[in-house]
Order: structure tokens, then C-alpha cells, then sequence
């Protein structure tokens, strides 16, 4: 049994977890930033890194102490090496370097986007490949072809915004604090989607890329003109009308590329697919198109350990392993 101690550090939660095959989670520990950035409206770099750096001992501590192991018992380092912000993926890179170098067990680099894939497979043993996986999150929003764990092709991404940022940003035009685009999400569920019309970018493109500036634009500029005449009793249809024009194309496109590649199992991962909505349209299109539908749970959404480890497995098998002189990278690709 193959037992690796994660290290997931690459914006504004510090995270350990201990997983075993890639499949068992033994320990899952996740240090939010939230608060702190919650008064810059955002998340700040800075501010970021130096709150990695003071929990991050202790977070793997607690990882540890969860499963009784001692670090002799673990098989694998493995940590976040990008994409992320710079000097927050420093601090899990240098720990987990040091740790490997300490205790003489073989390091792992992880793609973060990888990682949300991971997601799917640590709580669904049925998930097999080939398939399609949407990766919606607040830095990132693609469609990839996963020809089997490891084997990756992106077939599309946001050529701008990605749909978390999307959601943070109207989510604070609206004055509903940060981060917002839970709290607009739920206020959109009392909404009417179909109330506004909002442009679906990109939506017959013929492509698998997305556009979501043009809509954020339009949502601005929607609530500027009439703000005279919009009350309280609007914004659940603002917020409904706005999430389903994002909704609308990842759905479209994410059936799409599916039956592009002639595969029955879509996938969704990352922090925007805890959204309620995208989940269920994405579910219901799947169904209608024969297509084998699988996401996360909450937990398993957002940035953590667990889902680093899993991915690192796959890594740990092939033997592709990292010498100590690795470096971070902050805008690494799928």
C-alpha cells in the first residue's frame, strides 16, 4: 500500500492530506485564508505567502497525527508545483523539498489542474478513461481530453476571465463582499434565469474556448443603466440571468467536445463546481446525450491535499519523480 503526504499551497488555503492508492483518504487538513483577504476584496499575494509560511508546520503536523504514521511510513513527498501565485507555491515547494531531503523518500510535482481531475477519482471508482473534464475554477476554465490519468489534451480555455473570477467580480459589483460568488450563486436560485438576456459568448464559436469579459461587461453595465429603477427584489433575477448565460456555454461545449471525441464520461472539477446550477444543467444534458456524469463533493471542490496526493499516485507508479533543485511554476499548463 502506497502512502504519500501531500502539500497544496498554490493560493489562499494551506493543505496537507495523507492518501493511500491514491483513492484512501487517511487525513485531509485544509487551513482557509478567507478572512484575511476578506477585507481587500481579494486575495493578496503577499498577504497570501506569509500566512503559508506561518501554518504550514502545523497543518502537516495535524495531517500527520490524524493517521498515527510517522514520516518512516510514508512512500512519497508529493506537493502543488503550479499554477499559482509565486510565492505561495514557494513555501509548499520548499517544505516538501525539505521533508523529502530529511526523511530520504522521492518528491512529486503536481499540476494543480490535475489535482481537481483527482477529485473525480478519489470518490468515484467507476470514473474510467477515456473522457472529457471541465475544469471551472476562480483562476482557471477549460475543457480537456483525458486519454487516460496522465494523458491530457486541453481541446479549449477562457481566453479572459475565468468563471470564478467572473462570479467574485459581479459578486462584488453587487456589494456582496468577498468572496461573493457562493453568495450570488445561492441568491440566483430564488431568481429567474431567463429574466435578462445576457450574451452567450462564444456560444456557436465552433470551437472549445470560452469568453466570459464581454458578459461581465454586460452584467455592469445592465445594473449601471438601471439602477435608478433596479431594487432589492431584482438582483435574484440579475443573479440568475447571469450565472445561466456562463452555465448555458459550459454546458453546450462540455457535450460538445464529448461526442467530438466519441466518449461517454464527462467530468467536472474544480471550485465553481460546487455551483448548484452548473451541476444540475450539466447532469440533465448529460443524461439527454447518454453520457456518464461525475463531480466532486463540496469538500473535494476547492483547493486541497487529498485530491494532490491521488494524482500524485499515478506519478509515484511511473516513477516520475523531482530532484531537490526543482523549482515552482507559476504558470504551468495541463
Amino acid at each position: 500500500m502506497v502512502k504519500i503526504l501531500a502539500i497544496e499551497t498554490s493560493c489562499d488555503e494551506t493543505a496537507a492530506a495523507v492518501v493511500e492508492d491514491g483513492r484512501k483518504i487517511l487525513s485531509n487538513v485544509v487551513a482557509s485564508q478567507v478572512d484575511l483577504h476578506k477585507r481587500f476584496g481579494g486575495v493578496v499575494p503577499e498577504i497570501a505567502s506569509r500566512s503559508h509560511q506561518e501554518v504550514i508546520n502545523p497543518v502537516i503536523k495535524e495531517a500527520l497525527e490524524t493517521t498515527g504514521l510517522e514520516y518512516s511510513a510514508l512512500d512519497a513527498l508529493a506537493v502543488t508545483l503550479g499554477p499559482g501565485l509565486p510565492g505561495a507555491l514557494i513555501v509548499g515547494v520548499a517544505t516538501a523539498k525539505a521533508i523529502a531531503y530529511a526523511i530520504k523518500k522521492p518528491l512529486i510535482g503536481v499540476n494543480h489542474l490535475e489535482g481537481h481531475l483527482f477529485a473525480n477519482y478519489l470518490q468515484h471508482p467507476q470514473v474510467k478513461t477515456p473522457l472529457i473534464a471541465l475544469i471551472v475554477s476562480g483562476g482557471h476554465t477549460l475543457l480537456a481530453y483525458v486519454k487516460d490519468w496522465g494523458e491530457y489534451e486541453v481541446l479549449g480555455q477562457t481566453l479572459d476571465d475565468a468563471a470564478g473570477e467572473a462570479f467574485d467580480k459581479i459578486a462584488k459589483f453587487l456589494g456582496m463582499g468577498y468572496p461573493g460568488g457562493a453568495v450570488l450563486s445561492k441568491m440566483a436560485e430564488t431568481g429567474d434565469p431567463r429574466a435578462i438576456d445576457f450574451p452567450r459568448a462564444m456560444m456557436g464559436s465552433g470551437d472549445f474556448n470560452f469568453s466570459l469579459s464581454g458578459l461581465k461587461t454586460a452584467v455592469i453595465n445592465y445594473i449601471t443603466k438601471n439602477k435608478e429603477s433596479i431594487t432589492d427584489d431584482d438582483l435574484p433575477d440579475i443573479c440568475a440571468s447571469f450565472e445561466a448565460a456562463i452555465v448555458d456555454v459550459q454546458v453546450s461545449k462540455s457535450i460538445k467536445a464529448a461526442k467530438s471525441r466519441n466518449v461517454g464520461t464527462l467530468i467536472l472539477a474544480g471550485g465553481v463546481a460546487a455551483n448548484n446550477r452548473l451541476r444540475s444543467e450539466l447532469e440533465k444534458a448529460s443524461k439527454s446525450s447518454n453520457i456518464k456524469f461525475f463531480y466532486p463533493s463540496i469538500s473535494l471542490c476547492t483547493d486541497n491535499a487529498a485530491m494532490i496526493a491521488s494524482a500524485a499516485y499515478f506519478h509515484y507508479l511511473r516513477k516520475d519523480f523531482l530532484t531537490l533543485a526543482v523549482e515552482s511554476q507559476p504558470n504551468m499548463g495541463l
